[in-house]
């Protein structure tokens, strides 16, 4: 039976104001993280990092006293652990990749696999969990905490149940969300509005992974280290200009979209016209005959 990690809901622990060292994303390999602060980034529980390092698919941490810190080596191979997973393998196989790449076997393969494996899968989002006890939640949208759009959120992934608290994906989305509701639309519709922008947005998302394969990797099956390391680049050079592209073209559909609103509400419906009081004659056009 192959192995599994652990899939449960436990509450990470041990969370501490963070170091002098940055914690944002594409920190240098000089910030730290303590357990607790490792297993969020990495987007697994304490309890499944626990296991990772039991079955030593993680290096040992650098030790304090008590206090383990870990760094982004080991977010890295966090990340790698959980592409790898999604592609079908085993922790025991990916165990076996890990062994080979630190005593020498097959080094070259395997260090392609998880070197290149955790550039490709690192996240294109620089996201802050937000984790939000009941209370929090109901400050953040008062009177709009309902079954319903609890039930929305959950589907929509912004918002997961860990023990007594809420884990939202991300504090920009959330800090968007509360200030939409502040101006007085429903959370529902945020809500709503949300779901068909993730529609759009993994549309794009499609249309920028179809151009590279298309066009750059049409003749590869299967990709091999070099298509691996060359993809890596791509995707590299990539980012910056996908999230460019779509930042200019929104800001453009905005500014088309606005005035044209504001067009609408500045002239009169067409055909509108005043209906003229019961009893009344319609005055002349102008220039009409008498």
């Amino acid at each position: 039976m192959a192995d599994r990690a652990p899939v449960d809901s436990g509450r990470a622990d041990g969370a501490a104001p963070a170091p002098a060292q940055a914690r944002e994303e594409g920190a240098d390999a000089s910030a730290e993280y303590r357990t607790a602060e490792l297993a969020r980034a990495a987007g697994i529980t304490v309890r499944t990092l626990r296991f990772y390092r039991e079955r030593r698919l993680l290096p040992p941490p650098r030790r304090e006293g008590r206090i383990a810190w870990y760094n982004e080596h080991h977010l890295n191979r966090l990340r790698t652990i959980s592409a790898l997973l999604a592609r079908g393998h085993t922790l025991g196989g990916i165990a076996d990749l890990i062994d080979a790449f630190e005593k020498g076997r097959d080094a070259g393969g395997a260090a392609e696999l998880l070197g290149l494996e955790s550039a490709l899968v690192s996240p294109w989002s620089e996201e802050t969990p937000v984790r939000l006890t009941p209370e929090d939640l109901a400050a953040h949208f008062p009177g709009e905490v309902t079954s319903e759009n609890l039930a929305a959120a959950l589907d929509l992934g912004y918002v997961a149940v860990d023990g007594d608290e809420v884990v939202h994906v991300s504090r920009r989305l959330l800090d968007a969300s509360t200030a939409l509701v502040g101006e007085g639309i429903p959370l529902a519709s945020v809500l709503e509005a949300g779901r068909v922008v993730r529609e759009h947005a993994d549309a794009v998302a499609d249309l920028f992974t179809h151009l590279v394969r298309a066009h750059l990797f049409a003749e590869d099956r299967e990709l091999s280290p070099d298509g691996l390391r060359r993809l890596s680049d791509v995707m590299d050079r990539l980012r910056p200009l996908a999230k460019q592209v779509v930042d200019v073209e929104l800001a453009l559909a905005m500014d088309r979209r606005v005035r044209a609103e504001l067009e609408s509400w500045s002239r009169p419906e067409e055909g509108a016209r005043e209906e003229p009081e019961e009893g009344a004659e319609e005055e002349p056009d102008a220039g009409s005959a008498d």
